[in-house]
Formats: structure tokens, sequence, C-alpha cells
């Protein structure tokens, strides 16, 4: 499996190249880049350029971005709405597809080959009308990323719109084939379990998003750290026909030393091998 490190590991802190090359040292072999304006400001000329800059002159491979969930800097704490493509009054749908189009454009200058997209919200049901909206939003963002050598991924959520039968759905029933899964292991733990997952998603699986909890909720815990059977879950991940990058994706504030971090890291890749 390629190694693939989140920067969701550093979301409270602006992206710059002292972070990407910690991923580097500690064995990633590419990064995710979280869209988050505190963190990667998309809409920034200078940061974009900065990153596009080192990742020129480094190994390190810009592999995929994950789609914002929030316009502001704040992720929502100010009142800010989240960017649902699913929400149920047009002009928010409308806005949500804008924001993320703004990420996009970034793909002009750091070439990731993927962009990660959740459908909707947590509290978001499951009816005609979620089928209809995921499938204008795919097929208009999808339209967007091609020329810029984008794919797009769907990622497994906590909402009854995205479990993995649902998803499977509204890909086959839009015949979205180029449209790939993003399969989230933690949100699968908590929900229908990561084995029926795998089985469900199975070749449309591109990439698995990395991290542990106790089952209850969204913890983003390193591997380990929870309860989710990581043995079982390489085993499964194993028996795909084409294995899928693995993207660590973990929730830290930066407390431990870099060399504590780095270790972390390793360990992290370490349960897939």
């Amino acid at each position: 499996m390629l190694r693939v490190l989140s920067t969701h590991l550093f979301l409270n802190h602006r992206l710059h190249p002292g972070l990407l090359e910690i991923a580097g040292r500690s064995g990633a072999q590419a990064v995710e880049i979280f869209a988050a304006r505190q963190h990667f400001d998309y809409t920034s000329r200078e940061h974009v350029a900065e990153l596009a800059e080192w990742f020129r002159s480094e190994p390190l491979e810009p592999f995929s971005m994950h789609a914002p969930l929030y316009p502001d800097r704040e992720m929502g704490r100010a009142g800010a709405p989240g960017v649902n493509v699913l929400h149920p009054e047009k002009s928010r749908r409308i806005d949500a597809m804008d924001e993320i189009k703004r990420a996009l454009e970034a793909a002009e200058h750091i070439p990731f080959r993927h962009l990660v997209v959740h459908l909707g919200e947590r509290t978001d049901g499951w009816s005609p009308r979620t089928i209809e909206y995921a499938h204008t939003a795919l097929e208009h963002l999808g339209a967007f990323a091609r020329p810029l050598g984008a794919r797009l991924l769907v990622e497994n959520l906590l909402s009854d719109a995205t479990t993995p039968e649902h998803l499977m759905l509204i890909l086959e029933m839009g015949h979205l084939d180029n449209v790939g899964i993003c399969l989230d292991l933690g949100h699968a733990h908590i929900t229908v379990g990561i084995a029926e997952a795998v089985a469900t998603l199975g070749g449309r699986i591109t990439t698995v998003h990395v991290h542990d909890n106790h089952g209850q909720k969204d913890e983003h815990l390193w591997p380990g750290d929870g309860t989710i059977d990581w043995p079982a879950a390489a085993k499964s991940l194993k028996a795909l026909s084409a294995p899928p990058a693995a993207v660590l994706e973990i929730h830290y504030n930066l407390n431990d030393d870099h060399h504590a971090l780095g270790r972390k890291i390793e360990q992290g890749f370490a349960r897939f091998e």
C-alpha cells in the first residue's frame, strides 16, 4: 500500500514545508492535503505557490486533497454553514460546490490526483432527493476536476446517506464509473463494520482513511489506541484486487516533540505491513 499522511494531523497549524518534511522523514511516500483555510488557504495564491514550489523539488507526492468542510477559518465555530452538497436549499448546494471548486483550482499548481468529497453532513438522511443531489454534485465537480487531472473519491461518513450500500447505489445509478471510494475505517467501525464495508465497496476502494476509535464517536486516534481489529482490517484490504492507498488521518495537536511524532507515524503505517 502507498503510505500517505493526511495533513489533518496539523489541522490547527498553517501548513508549511517544515510540516511536510516531518511526513517525509516518517516514512510517508505522499500526503493528502486537508483543505481548511486556517491550515491550507487554497484561496491564497502565495500559500499555494509556496507549497507547489516545495513539492517540485522534493520526492514526497501530493497524492490527494480533502475537500473543504467549511468555508471559513474556524471550522464553522463562528456560525459559518458547512459545505453541504446535499442541503435541501439549492443556494446552499451551489455555494458548497463553488467552495469545493475553489479548492480544486489548487490542482493547477499542486498536481494532486484525487479529491476526497463528503456527500452531506452527519444529519443527512436517505431519500430519492439524496440520490438526485448527489448525482448533480458529482457530475458537476467531476467535470470541473477532470481537466485538472483530479479524480473524485466519495467517503463513507456516519450518515444514512453515506453508508457503503447507499454510496454504491449512488454511483451505480448515476453510471459514475470514474468516481472512486475513500473508505474511512474509523467511520466503518462505528457503523456497519470494516469487513462488511470492504465487501460492499470492493474494487471501488481507491484509498482508506486510517484512524482508530472505540466504536462510539469519531475520535481519529492513532491505530491501536481504540478498538479496531487491525490485523483483520489489513487482511480484508489485502484481499482486494488492487491495494488502496493507506492515508493516516489523525487528530493531533503537536504537543509531543517531532521525534515522538515521527515514531507514531511510522507505527501507524506498520499496521498494514
